[in-house]
């Protein structure tokens, strides 16, 4: 839905999606590791953490070499924030309320049973709740945490502006005068 919605204003600002192929970044294979890392089934506790954490890893890599290209430093942020909670409570805690008001309190068990290395059910225990999955969106069925927001707001802005042509910041440099001259 996201992304729908960044294609759409691409398109009322001007963009084609054929602009989107144009787009240059740096270390994609980065980012395609990263990812592959959240979602590779990997039983146990331990191991799929730390495959979660090397994910964030390489995710932060990837944004931090494309950190000129539009929305990129949001996504930056939205890694940061993501991970730092996940790191500090060994997984995303999830609330119970979030999961009622977003429809999915059929997810309440499994999260109690064993809700894998990323997400678990909050409790008393966890620490900076706020940047945890916190937000209900029930149109959508999704809870969403603040590092969430900022990471889809990134690559709405990333889609957007490569449509226009435009994702690429210019980063003008002062012209540096030679003594003597």
């Amino acid at each position: 839905m996201t992304f729908s919605f960044a294609v759409l204003i691409g398109y009322l600002t001007g963009g084609r999606l054929s602009k989107l192929a144009e787009l240059k970044v740096r270390w994609p294979a980065t980012a395609m590791i990263g990812l592959a890392l959240q979602f590779a089934p990997v039983p146990g506790k331990t191991l799929p953490l730390v495959m979660l954490w090397v994910s964030f890893g390489s995710l932060f890599v990837f944004a931090v070499a494309n950190i000129r290209v539009v929305g990129f430093p949001l996504i930056a942020i939205g890694i940061v924030l993501n991970f730092t909670v996940i790191a500090v409570n060994h997984g995303m805690p999830v609330t119970r309320e979030a999961l009622v008001a977003s429809h999915q309190q059929d997810t309440l068990q499994m999260l109690l049973n064993d809700g894998g290395a990323k997400h678990h059910l909050s409790g008393s225990s966890d620490h900076l709740l706020f940047l945890g999955d916190v937000t209900a969106v029930p149109p959508i069925r999704q809870i969403v945490s603040i590092g969430d927001v900022f990471t889809y707001l990134g690559v709405m802005l990333l889609i957007v502006g490569g449509m226009r042509g435009r994702a690429r910041q210019v980063v003008e440099m002062p012209e540096v005068q030679r003594v003597g001259d």
